[in-house]
């Protein structure tokens, strides 16, 4: 049974999930503009397409992604993590500012961190600050950390095996094939950019729904469609918008991208994040394509690769989940003298 409110009850209730709406949907914009670089950095660096064009096909792409392939991901968020009748709006809402904050922060520094692992650090600390250990399930907090663990390690795996069989495939062939791998990267492209949305999407989305059980205006747990579009529409907005600082980082700075490197990361990247997609495992785009990136450049040569931004990039990503869970803890306290469920 849905909850009954009073009028005034239903209008506070009301305000306060129109606060967690437009948090949800700025995290999933900032997400599209902070993981632009993801899906078109290696294509403009590789010369295949204009960065507008680029951007643009990006952007269509990220909006059919969470329309064309289910809310599995949405799922294990807004329900495997915790269920969403044991935690409160205003946790939710401490979650996504958050990880809105350090997506500004990282995106103005040039980082390229991981939005996903903002949230996850952010989903983490309101729980714990609102209702500790004991509203966290266990299985669903393992089934994420094991998808945001094995990921970017199966995109590096991907990555050395589709180049190694690329180069077995192509041999024989002349420079000319170049021009095959800039026309296949349209395709590569298209699917990263559509596996990007199918994954990252989603995750806004399980929050939204968190809310809307959590306030009663659901009696359970499922995606409504107008929640689809709803968190489609801003991510595609913030893709074609893009971040140009971290697109410098990802599309130059770990060697120099050729049209057959361009091409094996984009599909080894959209391989494996397809795959967590089906399977319901939220995963960091920003993760598995660095990951892919530095894989193929280590099947050509080792050397060629340099490690030292990958270090860098690294170190920022192993502090975003402490320094969001520790911004929610901080947040929820002071919300709570603003927002009252």
């Amino acid at each position: 049974m849905q909850k009954r409110f009073a009028p005034d009850s239903f209008m506070n209730e009301l305000f306060i999930f129109g606060i967690l709406l437009a948090l949800a949907l700025l995290y999933n914009f900032l997400n599209g503009f902070h993981d632009a670089a993801n899906v078109v950095a290696i294509i403009i660096a590789s010369r295949a397409m204009s960065s507008r064009a680029a951007l643009i096909m990006a952007g269509v792409a990220e909006f059919l992604g969470p329309l064309l392939f289910g809310v599995a991901v949405a799922t294990t968020i807004g329900k495997e993590f915790v269920d969403p009748d044991a935690i409160t709006v205003t946790a939710l809402i401490a979650a996504l500012t958050a990880a809105n904050t350090w997506n500004i922060i990282t995106w103005w520094f040039g980082i390229p961190s991981s939005s996903s692992h903002a949230l996850a650090g952010g989903l983490v600390g309101a729980a714990l600050i609102y209702g500790g250990v004991a509203i966290i399930k266990m299985d669903g907090l393992i089934k994420i950390a094991l998808a945001l663990f094995l990921s970017p390690i199966l995109g590096f795996i991907f990555g050395w095996i589709l180049l190694k069989l690329t180069y077995w495939l192509a041999r024989g062939a002349t420079p000319k094939i170049n021009r095959t791998f800039n026309r296949s990267q349209l395709i590569t492209a298209t699917a990263l950019a559509l596996s990007h949305g199918a994954n990252d999407a989603q995750k806004a989305m399980g929050v939204i729904v968190m809310g809307l059980v959590s306030l009663g205006f659901q009696d359970h747990f499922y995606v409504p469609q107008w929640v689809i579009f709803a968190g489609a529409i801003p991510i595609a907005l913030g893709t074609a918008t893009g971040g140009w600082r971290i697109i410098h980082t990802l599309g130059g700075k770990f060697y120099r991208i050729r049209p057959i490197h361009s091409f094996t990361s984009q599909l080894a990247s959209a391989l494996v994040i397809f795959g967590a997609s089906f399977l319901g495992g939220p995963v960091s785009t920003t993760h598995v394509v660095s990951s892919t990136i530095v894989g193929v450049g280590a099947a050509e040569s080792k050397s060629q690769v340099r490690w030292m931004n990958l270090t860098d990039i690294g170190g920022a990503w192993l502090i975003t989940v402490p320094i969001t869970a520790l911004l929610a803890v901080i947040l929820y306290p002071l919300l709570r003298i603003f927002l009252v469920p």
